[in-house]
């Protein structure tokens, strides 16, 4: 079905001679091949990239008959990258354009995007053979191959520029120094309002060799963990930084910042009932952390004066990102292409959409789809960033609530949909009304005992706050 479709498609996928155009905020999509564990069990490729900025996600569903159909769902960003272009050809149009910002006293940032094992640590670490991975080809490595450069030439060369490079990772609630045996640092603001990563390891560099081997080192040092999703998932968000300093009266004063973010992977709430308490809270944490990573581009995009930063750890630390007019942004969005990752695939091109909306078209979506797109990452900015950290009982039971918030909203998009199904054909007389009335009763008990679960969990996690006295 899938394949038939494609064939009717005119395809025109970006290539690498394309011109690059300038925005503030930059978001993009790129496509993984299939793996060899897909390839092995004859998943189909659900994801066409039919231009250098279109897509369309081919969706198998099945109606209430048991009628197999096609829904095809497209996307449209600044870029789209097929599973054929290098890690240099999305560098080119995705960091390299940021470059330039740091030297004319700005903010860059690129952040990667998706669900674990799409590719995120390949695109901005680099390629991996085997298990050995080439950090020169990654955009950590790029990005020095090009500040170095610039440097180089007679318009810096003569600023006295310094370059630091330091590597750390947010995991949970916490920052870890990757270049110091992941020592945990504290995080403060300043009588200034800026926020200090205090005892963070700042390298002096000097040639990109420098850079590769800071990088090598705080890779190695990154937390993972098993989950459903993936056998080894990144469970931190990795956060490379290179600071510009010109020295002035013999003082190092800050130019330019480019901060490179390898983002946890997002997992849904689903993926989250197969795992242990430790994973689920992970999991609420790394969802916190996105959601406020999009009111803060919501923010940067539509120049609100306020910036609702202290929404989570990162959001907070990447703070001087998100203010000014010369803070430029980029969002990689890394999805897999295999059928079975289809859900996770559909959650984080709505999640990209959803950002570009807020910086370009200046309006929200539509309600439907705030619940598609937040569903996956907390749905509400204000109870996400109220989560009693120091009560681990409290803790997991909000997890669990916030589990049952998501599967309520699946199983009720779902009755909404069989319904309007059921309707129809209880009155066309060539569908069998026995298989019709057997699906409906199905569909309701489901609803019914998805209604009741998070009523219990409710429940519990209510009598646990009169307990406590945590008042939100």
């Amino acid at each position: 079905m899938i394949m038939d479709y494609k064939t009717t498609l005119d395809v025109h996928p970006l290539r690498a001679t394309d011109p690059v155009v300038d925005h503030q905020i930059t978001v993009c999509v790129r496509k993984r091949p299939l793996n060899v564990k897909e390839l092995n069990k004859n998943e189909i490729d659900v994801i066409t990239v039919q231009s250098r900025d279109r897509l369309i996600l081919h969706e198998p569903k099945q109606k209430v008959d048991l009628t197999k159909y096609l829904d095809n769902v497209n996307f449209r960003f600044d870029y789209v990258f097929d599973d054929t272009v290098a890690n240099e050809v999305v560098y080119k149009f995705t960091a390299q354009p940021l470059i330039k910002t740091i030297f004319e006293g700005g903010r860059a940032t690129c952040f990667a995007y998706g669900q674990t094992g799409s590719g995120k640590t390949h695109t901005m670490g680099g390629e991996f053979k085997g298990k050995t991975q080439n950090f020169s080809n990654g955009i950590y490595g790029l990005v020095a191959v090009d500040i170095f450069e610039l440097l180089s030439t007679p318009t810096y060369r003569q600023m006295d520029l310094a370059v630091s490079a330091s590597f750390f990772e947010i995991y949970g609630n916490f920052v870890y120094d990757l270049l110091a045996k992941r020592k945990r640092l504290k995080v403060w603001e300043d009588g200034n309002q800026k926020v200090q990563i205090i005892d963070l390891s700042e390298i002096i560099v000097k040639n990109v060799s420098d850079v590769l081997e800071i990088i090598k080192k705080g890779s190695n040092q990154r937390t993972s963990a098993h989950t459903s999703a993936n056998v080894s998932s990144s469970r931190s968000h990795a956060v490379f930084q290179i600071v510009l300093r010109r020295i002035e009266g013999g003082n190092m004063k800050v130019l330019g910042k480019f901060s490179l973010i390898d983002l946890a992977g997002n997992e849904r709430g689903a993926d989250t009932f197969k795992s242990n308490r430790q994973t689920r809270m992970e999991g609420a944490v790394i969802n916190r952390s996105l959601l406020a990573l999009k009111e803060c581009i919501r923010a940067l995009g539509k120049k609100e004066t306020h910036c609702p930063f202290r929404g989570s750890k990162l959001t907070q630390i990447l703070r001087d990102s998100f203010i000014g007019e010369n803070s430029r942004t980029c969002m990689i969005a890394l999805i897999s292409p295999g059928v079975s990752s289809c859900e996770h695939t559909l959650n984080t091109l709505r999640y990209a959409d959803r950002v570009k909306e807020l910086a370009v078209g200046g309006e929200d979506v539509s309600l439907d789809n705030d619940f598609v797109n937040d569903s996956d990452v907390c749905s509400d900015d204000s109870s996400a960033s109220s989560i009693p950290e120091e009560n681990p009982e409290l803790t997991d039971n909000f997890c669990k609530v916030l589990q049952a918030h998501q599967s309520v909203i699946k199983q009720c998009v779902e009755l909404h949909k069989m319904t309007i199904d059921s309707y129809d054909n209880l009155q066309n007389e060539s569908c069998s009304k026995l298989d019709v009335a057997l699906n409906w009763k199905k569909m309701l008990e489901d609803t019914i005992n998805v209604q009741k679960d998070a009523h219990t969990q409710a429940a519990i996690y209510y009598d646990l706050l009169c307990k406590q006295k945590w008042k939100y």
